[in-house]
């Protein structure tokens, strides 16, 4: 209550509600609503007054459905330990139900150990940037024992493409690039861009021509540069192949595995940066 004088005071004295903010320690967002407040009641009594009312009494908690919260629980399951935003989505689609995402982690968090939140202002390298698709593809390998998977991620549409293979050299990565570029990217892109790994070069530097206008290697220790492709290893590892090893002898059973999840990829899956849609839509007959 004492605040709240002091902060109308030194509104009415015109200092900025920020200066206001940091000399009583409450948020200027706190100060703002306070402000609203009291011209929406007419005058400061008529504000304390409601406020003291509305803090007698000890309030009901807010209890969230327990349907509901099965719901949740089942799509993160169903969709491979998705994020809130995607089950945000999943639950308006699927039951027409519109939740906060901050409910939907709440509901989580009852269930699931969940990983700290992202640092906003962390430093974060440079990043190649792309204003239409096929303008620019990064591609790199994540390593499963004896078998190697090259991966590919435009890195505008989200369109992705795996190739495993029983080795890791140059030969191996052209048959990557003649394996995903037609399929996948039309062929041809303005910029692919790679680590300096051994697989990338010799065999494979003599062929990326073919395929794009420049090939690109990312900067030593700035794996910031190729977060695009870097996020989706994760997204293979966790949803797709995981943790394990698995020998050369595997690679037509696991082919055909990750077929199936690439098909999900692309057109159930949604994405947070193309506004919660899959990148690909089947054609509606």
């Amino acid at each position: 209550m004492t605040k709240i004088i002091l902060a109308y005071e030194l509104l009415v004295e015109g200092v900025s509600k920020s200066r206001i903010a940091k000399h009583l320690g409450v948020s200027r967002r706190t100060i703002i609503r306070w402000s609203q407040a009291i011209e929406k009641h007419g005058s400061l009594d008529a504000f304390l007054e409601q406020h003291a009312q509305a803090k007698k009494g000890s309030r009901k908690k807010r209890k969230i459905d327990a349907i509901l919260k099965r719901r949740i629980w089942s799509l993160r399951e169903k969709h491979h330990q998705c994020c809130g935003q995607k089950i945000q989505y999943f639950l308006e689609k699927e039951y027409a139900q519109q939740v906060s995402v901050t409910t939907i982690y709440k509901v989580l968090s009852e269930k699931y150990q969940l990983r700290s939140k992202w640092q906003k202002n962390k430093p974060r390298g440079a990043l190649p940037v792309a204003k239409a698709a096929r303008q620019v593809i990064q591609m790199d390998t994540v390593l499963f024992g004896d078998v190697f998977a090259f991966t590919a991620v435009d890195i505008y549409s989200k369109e992705c493409d795996v190739l495993l293979r029983p080795a890791l050299g140059a030969k191996d990565g052209k048959a990557f690039l003649e394996h995903c570029m037609p399929r996948r990217f039309d062929g041809f892109s303005k910029l692919i861009q790679t680590d300096g790994g051994s697989e990338f070069k010799a065999e494979f530097q003599e062929t990326v021509g073919s395929f794009c206008e420049r090939h690109r290697f990312a900067r030593p220790y700035k794996k910031n540069e190729q977060s695009y492709i870097e996020s989706f290893n994760r997204s293979l590892r966790k949803e797709c192949l995981g943790w394990s090893k698995y020998q050369a002898a595997e690679i037509p059973e696991l082919t055909l595995l990750v077929e199936e999840w690439l098909g999900y990829y692309h057109y159930v899956r949604p994405h947070i940066s193309l506004g919660m849609k899959p990148p690909l839509e089947k054609t509606q007959v």
